[in-house]
């Protein structure tokens, strides 16, 4: 990785040289200008107002344009003599939690390489007291013409530096929340709950961008000269104007599209309805007790069809008792008959 700026850690008398390298990069796809006539390239040149012509890199210069319009040039050379110590050097200020930096501030982020051999042992051992400290340092620099303000944190085995905006810039959020009075009720909170327990944690490292891949199939269609693929027609979902229908219905969502099965729990959750009152709760324990006793009533004859059941089977079987026990006195008198006969 190309370093963009060289210079120094300083904290104390402690100096560690050091490589500015960028932690990020942008996969977005750019476009051109073109004329939509010809497909010839639309440029921008930069051209001097006063005498009409086009200029070169080597020609332009900074100037600040002052409040009545005036020009005040600044050379290179106004900016070496900044009285900044940090101009080329990572000035640590202080080493602080890292929850007391407000994610508002963090900006762009870079890598911190050590500038040769003579930077291994102080920059192992800034690492390792960050790591055993559970704390981030916070530093100044100087980067692309201004002083900036800086946190350096461990990530691996290497030191990380994401750039702060000063706390100054960060905009208060007055007026952003509604000012309109809101009472959430415990049951909504509860499906609220339930709705992130469901969509549960991800692994960043599954994420990706679908715009691009799309964006990429688009062109890839285009250069072979198919047509490009249309996009799938948007799901049709009604408005809903119920908070407690709507979170209900996305818990139910997400646990579909997680394979996992609905809970018990859901199937009580109703949303409650304006102008409902107390009678008409007591009217339903009603109908619920008027259902138990049809249900009641339903069961008595089954049970007395069991019982008559039973009794038949029992006369029956008395039946084949007194059948059997005949028989068998049939076949005794027969048998004493036929010995009489012998005898005789």
């Amino acid at each position: 990785m190309r370093s963009i700026w060289n210079g120094a850690i300083s904290f104390g008398l402690v100096s560690i040289p050091i490589k500015l390298v960028n932690a990020t990069e942008s996969h977005a796809i750019s476009f051109r200008q073109i004329h939509t006539e010809d497909n010839g390239r639309i440029r921008y040149r930069k051209v001097c107002e006063l005498e009409d012509r086009e200029v070169s890199q080597a020609e332009i210069g900074k100037a600040y344009e002052d409040a009545d319009g005036s020009i005040i040039p600044i050379t290179d050379e106004d900016l070496s003599h900044l009285p900044i110590p940090t101009a080329r050097t990572i000035e640590i200020v202080a080493f602080v939690p890292a929850e007391r930096i407000d994610p508002l501030q963090m900006g762009a982020a870079y890598y911190l390489a050590a500038g040769g051999a003579p930077a291994a042992k102080p920059y192992t051992l800034l690492r390792e007291a960050l790591k055993r400290s559970n704390k981030v340092a916070i530093a100044k620099y100087a980067l692309r013409g201004r002083e900036r303000l800086g946190m350096l944190r461990v990530v691996g085995d290497a030191i990380v530096m994401h750039g702060l905006l000063w706390p100054d810039e960060v905009r208060s959020p007055e007026g952003v929340a509604p000012d309109a009075s809101v009472t959430i009720r415990d049951k909504e909170l509860d499906l609220a709950d339930a709705l992130m327990d469901t969509l549960g944690e991800v692994d960043l490292e599954d994420l990706h961008d679908e715009y691009r891949e799309a964006l990429e199939e688009v062109i890839a269609a285009k250069a072979s000269g198919e047509a490009p693929p249309e996009a799938p027609e948007p799901a049709a979902g009604g408005k809903v104007l119920d908070l407690m229908a709507a979170l209900e219905s996305s818990v139910r969502a997400a646990r579909e599209s997680r394979g996992a099965p609905p809970r018990a729990e859901e199937a009580e959750v109703r949303p409650l309805r304006r102008g409902r009152t107390e009678p008409k709760e007591t009217d339903g324990k009603k109908s619920t007790s008027a259902k138990k006793t049809a249900a009641a009533k339903k069961t008595a004859p089954a049970r007395k069809t069991t019982a008559r059941t039973a009794e038949g089977a029992k006369k029956t079987a008395t039946a084949k008792s007194a059948a059997t026990a005949k028989s068998t006195a049939k076949k005794t008198t027969t048998k004493k008959t036929t010995s009489r006969k012998r005898s005789a």
